[in-house]
């Protein structure tokens, strides 16, 4: 008779759409440590099918608009912090995608939104960025700079989009039929795939930055205004990555320096 350990290695080991047959083999065990572990087995396939139902309803508007050949998400991340750019990403995923775990960016972790990335990057038809600087941000102010880093995104898929689906805004100056939705990353795989594109890009560059301005602690706060972001900028002033459009509360200079 197999030792629970040698079956505890054979669970571990096995995919989980492969656990169906290990459940067939293993059911009957009278063992405690083995019951346990095809317990452990069902609760991880219910969930398995539980996400499958939750991917399946993400794909609504997919599925609303299939007579589109080339479905494009829109999202953007970065609108609300004081340093750093806003980026906006745009992914067009196959029609039969099957990826798990696609959700609005700020609900999944730091991990499971870098393996999702790696993951959109090769299975998607194709995926871009786009960015508005700082100064951009100040020049044009923040919602114009979002949508000029939309159509820096869009322009930048190798492949062109007959639909946008955006979360929440109509992007002006773009011929593309479009879709707002609001609360779109939540709501619709392809944005749900943008906005992760986008965070995980934006946080890369983050850290970048942080290793030039150590200061801020823009690797933990990615130039939100978090307390020890801004008693950094109350005690350094600005770095050259700040949106000096956004700090006036937090300095007693004038940040535009007039």
């Amino acid at each position: 008779m197999e030792s629970i350990q040698e079956i505890r290695s054979l669970f571990l080991e096995t995919q989980t759409e492969s656990l169906p047959e290990l459940i067939e083999k293993y059911g009957c065990d009278t063992r405690s440590g083995v019951r346990s572990l095809v317990a452990a087995a069902v609760k991880k396939l219910d969930a398995l099918e539980k996400e499958k139902k939750r991917i399946y309803d993400l794909k609504k508007y997919e599925r609303q608009y299939a007579a589109y050949s080339c479905i494009c998400g829109i999202d953007e991340v970065g609108r609300g912090p004081l340093a750093g750019p806003v980026v906006a990403g745009a992914v067009i995923l196959p029609a039969d995608c099957e990826i798990l775990y696609i959700n609005d960016s700020k609900k999944l972790s730091a991990k499971m939104r870098e393996e999702l990335f790696d993951v959109i990057r090769r299975e998607a038809v194709a995926c871009a960025v786009g960015y508005a600087s700082p100064e951009r941000i100040d020049e044009i102010n923040i919602l114009q700079a979002t949508y000029e880093a939309m159509r820096q995104a869009i322009s930048g898929l190798q492949v062109s989009p007959d639909l946008l689906l955006n979360d929440a805004v109509t992007i002006p100056g773009v011929s593309i039929p479009q879709v707002p939705i609001i609360k779109g990353d939540a709501k619709s795989i392809s944005i749900g795939a943008a906005s992760i594109y986008a965070k995980v890009t934006r946080d890369r560059l983050m850290t970048e930055y942080d290793k030039l301005y150590p200061q801020y602690g823009f690797a933990a706060n990615k130039g939100y205004g978090s307390a020890e972001h801004i008693a950094a900028l109350k005690k350094y002033g600005p770095s050259p990555i700040h949106r000096k459009s956004f700090i006036g509360n937090f300095i007693q200079e004038d940040p535009f320096g007039e």
